[in-house]
Formats: C-alpha cells, sequence, structure tokens
C-alpha cells in the first residue's frame, strides 16, 4: 500500500542504513527522498574499494541475516547463484545452486554462496573462531594451557563475576585463561584501551549467548541433534555478491534512483536546526565549497552522532554537547596487497585455489604485531582479484585513532610498516610483493567507553525529537553488522509511517541476546 504524501524527507548518509530509509520510502509511500553523502562513494564502510583491477572489502562483510525481510530485498537485488563460480568449477565444489539463479561465469549481479571459514592466528598457529573443543585445539594450546583453560572455566561458573566491563563479560563466559588468550589482547587492538575499561554491552551485542558451556554442551548434543538450524551451531554458508559488498549497495542506489529519489555527493552537512515551523533547516558544503541549503519535513540521519550534535544550530543542553562531543570511536586502515604467494600453508581438508590457507579473514592474536585482521579475498569472491589462481590479494586491518602514530604515517612508510609485520609473524615475504595500496577510514567503529557511559542521556534527547530518526551504526552509536543497520532504518521508517508507534523500537534492533553468527528458525 502506498501512503500519499506532499511532505519531504532528507537522509543524511548513504550506507546500508540511510539506502535502505530511502528504498522503504520509496516503496512505501510518495515521498522522493534525498540522501545527502559526505563522499564520493555509495555503501559507507560496506563500499567496495577499487585498485588496479583488483577489489577490497572495507573490513569483511557476510550477508547473513536471520530477518526474512532483509534477505528478501538482498536477492531481489542480487539473485542466488544458479552455476558454479570460476573456483567452483576449478575445485569441483557440488553446493545448493539456486533454480534458475544467475550463471557467475556470465553475470554481473550475482550472489554467491560461500563457506563461513575464520579462525585465530595464535602462537604462530591456527585455532577455530569461536573456539572449537578438537584435538587440534588442545595440541596447539599443549598440555599445561589445557589444563589452566579448564581450571579457570570451573571457576568462571561457581563464581561469577559482576559484569562492570568487557573484560567481566568475556571471564564469565570464558573463564579468565581462555580470556587472556583469545580475547584480551584482540580486544585491546581494536579499542585501543584495555576490555577493564571497556562497557559490557560490546560483547552482548558480538558475543551475545555465545559461551565455552555452550560449545561444550554443541560437542556433547551433536551426536543426536538431527535439526540443521540448531541454535548452537555456527553459521556454514554466507552470500557474497561478486564483486565485493559495495555492489549491492550500488545495486540498491540504482533502483533509489530508477524510483525517483536522489542521491548527491560529496556533500557534507555543516548545520541543521529542528526549531522553525517544525521543519529540518540544513546547511551543506559541496567539494567545491559551495554552501548548499536544503529543508524538508523530517530528518532521517545515519551521520556520527557526535557530528550531529554539533551540528545543531538549536544548542541542545550543555550536557548533552558534552557527552556528544566525547562520544569515542575507532579509525581503521587498510592496507591491500597483492603477492606470488604466502608462507602460511593450508593443512586443512578444505580445496582452495592455488591451495590458500581457506579463510575470508584471519584475526591475528600474536601479541608482537599490532595488526588485528587479516583478509584474504581470493576466498571472499575470486571475481575480486585480476589473477585469482596466480596471485594471492590481502588486505591486513589496523585499528587506530585520527592522529596517532599509525594513522599519522605517511602511505609508503605504513605499507613498509605492514610488510614487516607480515614478515615478522612468518605469513609472507617482501620478496613476494607484487603491488599494495592503502585506505584510511574514520569513525569505523563506534566505541563502548568514556562518555559511551551516560549516552542514554544523549539517546533520550534525540529520540524526542519529533521529525528526527537516528538509524545505522553511526547514527546510533552501535556496532550494528549490515542487516541491523538495514533494519533500524525498516523500523523508522515504519514509525514514520505511523506516528503513534514508539521511536524505541528503533533502537531495540540487535538487542537479542544470541550469538549474531548462530543459525535460528
Amino acid at each position: 500500500m502506498i501512503e500519499k504524501s506532499e511532505k519531504s524527507v532528507i537522509i543524511i548518509g548513504a550506507g546500508p542504513a540511510g539506502l535502505t530509509a530511502a528504498y522503504q520510502l520509496l516503496t512505501k509511500t510518495e515521498i522522493k527522498p534525498i540522501v545527502l553523502e559526505e563522499s564520493e562513494y555509495i555503501g559507507g564502510i560496506s563500499r567496495t574499494a577499487v585498485h588496479n583491477k583488483h577489489r577490497m572489502d572495507l573490513g569483511g562483510h557476510r550477508f547473513f541475516t536471520k530477518n526474512k525481510k532483509i534477505m528478501d530485498i538482498w536477492k531481489r537485488l542480487m539473485p542466488v547463484q544458479g552455476s558454479p563460480a570460476m573456483d567452483d568449477i576449478l575445485l569441483k565444489r557440488e553446493l545448493d545452486w539456486s533454480t534458475d539463479g544467475p550463471n557467475p561465469e556470465k553475470e554481473v549481479k550475482v550472489f554467491l554462496k560461500r563457506k563461513r571459514v575464520s579462525r585465530i592466528f595464535f602462537l604462530r598457529k591456527f585455532f577455530d573462531y569461536p573456539i572449537v573443543l578438537k584435538k587440534e585445539t588442545f595440541l596447539n594450546m599443549g598440555f599445561v594451557r589445557t589444563i589452566k583453560v579448564a581450571i579457570d572455566y570451573l571457576c568462571s561458573l561457581i563464581h561469577k563475576r559482576k559484569e562492570k566491563s568487557l573484560e567481566d563479560f568475556y571471564i564469565n563466559r570464558f573463564g579468565k585463561h581462555l580470556y587472556e588468550m583469545f580475547f584480551e589482547d584482540f580486544t585491546e587492538k581494536l579499542w585501543g584501551i584495555h576490555p577493564s575499561e571497556i562497557a559490557p554491552d560490546w560483547g552482548a551485542q558480538r558475543v551475545k549467548g555465545l559461551s565455552l558451556l555452550k560449545v561444550v554442551l554443541t560437542v556433547l548434543a551433536k551426536p543426536f541433534t538431527f535439526s540443521p538450524n540448531n541454535e548452537t551451531s555456527m553459521i556454514e554458508e554466507f552470500y557474497y555478491p561478486k564483486l565485493g559488498p559495495g555492489q549491492l549497495w550500488e545495486a540498491m542506489a540504482e533502483e533509489i534512483i530508477q524510483m525517483g529519489g536522489e542521491i548527491v555527493f560529496n556533500t557534507s552537512v555543516r548545520k541543521l536546526s529542528f526549531a522553525i515551523g517544525n521543519q529540518v533547516k540544513l546547511q551543506t558544503m559541496n567539494q567545491m565549497g559551495k554552501v548548499v541549503r536544503y529543508s524538508a519535513d523530517t530528518l532521517f540521519s545515519s551521520m556520527p552522532i557526535k557530528d550531529l550534535i554539533e551540528a545543531m544550530d538549536d544548542v541542545p543542553p550543555w550536557e548533552i554537547k558534552k557527552i556528544a562531543s566525547a562520544l569515542p570511536y575507532r579509525d581503521f586502515i587498510t592496507v591491500g596487497l597483492l603477492l606470488n604467494k604466502l608462507i602460511i600453508k593450508n593443512t586443512t581438508k578444505i580445496k582452495t585455489l592455488s591451495n590458500l590457507v581457506p579463510d575470508c579473514w584471519i584475526y591475528i592474536q600474536e601479541r608482537d604485531v599490532k595488526l588485528g585482521r587479516l583478509q584474504i579475498f581470493n576466498n571472499w569472491s575470486p571475481y575480486l582479484v585480476d589473477k585469482p589462481k596466480d596471485t594471492v590479494w590481502i588486505g591486513l586491518e589496523y585499528f587506530c585513532n585520527e592522529g596517532d602514530e599509525l594513522w599519522s604515517m605517511k602511505n609508503e612508510e605504513f605499507i613498509s610498516y605492514a610488510i614487516d609485520e607480515l614478515e615478522k609473524i612468518d605469513i609472507a615475504n617482501r620478496q613476494d610483493v607484487l603491488d599494495s595500496t592503502i585506505i584510511k577510514v574514520k569513525k569505523a567503529y563506534p566505541a563502548y567507553f568514556g562518555s559511551y557511559n551516560d549516552f542514554s542521556k544523549v539517546k533520550e534527547y534525540l529520540n524526542n525529537i519529533d521529525n528526527l530518526y537516528c538509524i545505522g551504526r553511526n547514527g546510533q552509536h552501535r556496532y550494528n553488522n549490515m542487516d541491523h543497520s538495514m533494519q533500524t532504518a525498516i523500523e523508522a521508517v515504519n514509525c514514520y509511517i505511523n506516528p503513534s508507534k514508539n521511536k524505541e523500537i528503533i533502537w531495540d534492533v540487535n538487542a537479542e541476546q544470541e550469538y549474531h553468527e548462530t543459525k535460528s528458525d
């Protein structure tokens, strides 16, 4: 049913949340929204970057969701493959292809079916992620560590900590020793501060119901479990656009424009006001430095809340401005390297092109390097790589703060530094590097420490502005996945169409207490 309306809407941000809001408005109402995007790209951090015929996924984006509406949107934009992709053919993989789906070798808009493989690199060895109780795990840890893990975990079952921090959250679920091995250092790499100083909210969102007890119960129950959708089992497959995640958002943007929506690039919001005549007034600046003004009845915002509050001419209460201005974020650097080969070998039973390790990404838990994660783009999609049979295209991910030592390095210096770290942990040799690039992303990860402890006051203030809807990861200062960001936009549009709905439903997205990569019915 299309709602007739003379109202106007402006959306800030052309990432998953902003685009989904525009898409929903165009399919459910007669409103033709204007999307203002600060950069020249579609998809936000979910975009696909291109370098010399090679494509990079910034951060790694698996397309899986428990929400049927969102899956339907994805499949409408990107049909699931109906025949083998390049690597499927070469490796003679047999998958459950979609009936009448497109051929990845001939068509561009295709959702590939990919196997989920992701491990931890620690002690120069591979551990399953999440931890799996099997012989290799115990052999890699060694007898002494295994005994310590068991004792600590039993202690954590008997004595539960009061969860004041992320450290408490992890120890309650995995025991102190396992926490120190697999969570403490990586978490500090990611956020820049110790887990004891971070609110437990991040664990509640990203780890949720997962615990060592669930791992144990899953192992014990496996012989007696017949349901393929057992809640405690991990997802084994996910969808992935042939040309990277940005391809799907570009397809959505095309439909938005075809339906009459507008996307304005290279336009940053400098000032906004909700005070006059119940309208939103925006002052923006384009890439030429020209000031452009917009007005609308309603604003959907996915811009960082810190920037949103700062731009408000209405002058929010001093306390709200103080909290918002101090909200912490982590910035992100990806180094793309094209190599002849890797040092690390594939010792699994999983077949891959050139017998690469099968992981889509690897968590680097080693304490003697700052490298956080390593992506192998060949395994995401062979179409991300110009010559996937002959070369390896990888992404080295670093977490930092804008202006710090890592962020301030010159590009050539940083790339050299990253290669040195790869050599140090015996993953690749400098002599095998064929090409390189670097991409920096500001405010990639909203953080859960500092003034975040008082964030509920900011949220309440924003929620009380009738014609403002905050959506997406940065729009809610919440570490959402793509589907969660989309869901916030869907709920926001529903609230906009039905004003009697409580806007709190938008903030309740991603609040369920179960691990975000588990299967469910």
